[in-house]
């Protein structure tokens, strides 16, 4: 497990050298401010966030999963151990990320001898839309009815 995370976490560094990791992030500033404008406010919390979901997007799951941390230490500063609703936002979002690259699933299917491990593409990135938007929906309708 810990080599798969270093592999994956090079990659990303990889992909922050190379500027896509950044260009992915402010893509998903707009959205991620009305998402969770409570965490926006902090511009290290918000980077936090979009490189996490960037790097979810790019199917790069175990290096998102230390971004994701890193955001959600930040997210939980003040709260005295309760999770606010734009933290469980946030793990609704990771939970069910949206996939464009697929890589770990392709692998295993190339290593199995799949002649195609990259035809799932379509069935994944439906799944993955579906599965964001129930979970948003959720989440932000639970979050009406069981205010504390």
């Amino acid at each position: 497990m810990a080599g798969i995370i270093c592999l994956w976490s090079g990659v990303m560094e990889i992909m922050n050298q190379a500027g896509i990791s950044g260009a992915l992030s402010r893509a998903f500033r707009p959205l991620l401010r009305r998402l969770m404008p409570g965490a926006s406010r902090d511009p290290e919390t918000l980077e936090a966030i979009s490189a996490n979901v960037s790097a979810n997007l790019l199917g790069l799951g175990n290096a998102a999963t230390p971004l994701g941390i890193r955001a959600a230490r930040r997210m939980a500063r003040g709260t005295e151990g309760k999770a606010s609703d734009e933290l469980c936002l946030l793990v609704v979002m990771n939970t069910a990320s949206i996939q464009l690259i697929p890589a770990t699933i392709a692998g295993v299917r190339g290593a199995c001898g799949s002649v195609s491990p990259f035809d799932i593409l379509p069935a994944v990135w439906l799944a993955s839309v579906l599965s964001v938007t129930a979970g948003l929906l959720a989440a932000k309708l639970f979050s009406r009815f069981w205010r504390a």
